[in-house]
């Protein structure tokens, strides 16, 4: 069984090391961006988890706390999409005995989400003033909701790869993410550079949907294509880290144009979650 502080030092650590991982477009040790700095990140990881570990508290709970414990110590969104994946994982991690029956008990957790826990994620997502949502017909955030949680993220799932791993059991995380991540580690890499790598397989396997979102569908592409190429060459029995100088060019211009693969990042971030747990 794993306690309530093993999983907030968990959550912790994976926050830290995504953020100060060198990931190309988000801000990170090298460089900050987008209107933020990395403190304002390590101030959020401290704040959310005590709140995702909430004794008795609903996903839809847990999520609400961990933005409002968010805004308590930043005035910016820093880990929204990082609270929607790891308050799931957190529910269900505290009903495990082990990590291999993680994913089946997560699928669980998923299916017996409540309209309940979709009026507090609703309230989390406006109190967090997320920028690039967009409207929609069925289901706004603004609006109250009249389904369940995992129903709301099944209407956003085409358009945002956070809902959809509510839908596919955190498919990417598992199979792209943490299978890349603990790779990266066994030949050689920093936790850093491993989080990076695993970064950009995540961002080759799919086009992250808050540029979609903001930017188009062929920024999007452009940015996964070049994702691709360092992880071809990085197949090739090379280092990430040997590409050190390339990836700070390609991070200054995507700050630059004021891109931000804010989705891959927050799905690598519950990949660093789960190797953090796997190594407790």
């Amino acid at each position: 069984m794993f306690n309530r502080q093993t999983i907030q030092d968990c959550v912790i650590w994976a926050c830290e090391h995504e953020v100060l991982s060198p990931k190309p477009g988000n801000v990170n040790s090298i460089s900050d961006g987008h209107n933020m700095q990395v403190e304002d990140f390590i101030k959020s990881a401290h704040a959310i988890a005590p709140a995702l570990t909430t004794p008795e508290a609903s996903v839809g709970q847990r999520i609400l706390y961990a933005i409002q414990a968010t805004r308590d110590v930043v005035d910016c969104n820093t880990n929204l999409g990082i609270v929607l994946l790891l308050a799931p994982l957190c529910a269900a991690i505290e009903q495990c005995n082990t990590l291999e029956s993680l994913r089946d008990t997560l699928s669980c957790v998923l299916k017996t989400l409540t309209i309940d826990d979709a009026k507090y994620c609703f309230e989390a997502i406006q109190l967090a003033e997320a920028g690039g949502l967009g409207k929609v017909a069925e289901h706004d955030i603004n609006s109250t909701p009249t389904v369940t949680l995992l129903e709301a993220m099944e209407q956003a799932k085409s358009r945002d790869s956070i809902a959809a791993q509510y839908l596919n059991n955190y498919q990417e995380i598992f199979e792209v993410g943490l299978i890349n991540l603990t790779s990266a580690i066994n030949s050689g890499e920093s936790i850093e550079w491993a989080t990076t790598f695993a970064y950009l397989s995540l961002l080759s396997d799919s086009y992250d949907t808050l540029i979609c979102r903001k930017q188009g569908g062929k920024t999007a592409q452009t940015i996964s294509y070049k994702a691709q190429q360092f992880v071809s060459r990085v197949n090739k029995n090379k280092l990430l880290s040997s590409f050190s100088t390339e990836l700070s060019v390609w991070d200054k211009e995507l700050k630059r144009n004021a891109i931000n693969p804010g989705t891959t990042a927050d799905l690598t971030a519950a990949t660093l979650f789960l190797h953090a747990l796997s190594s407790k």
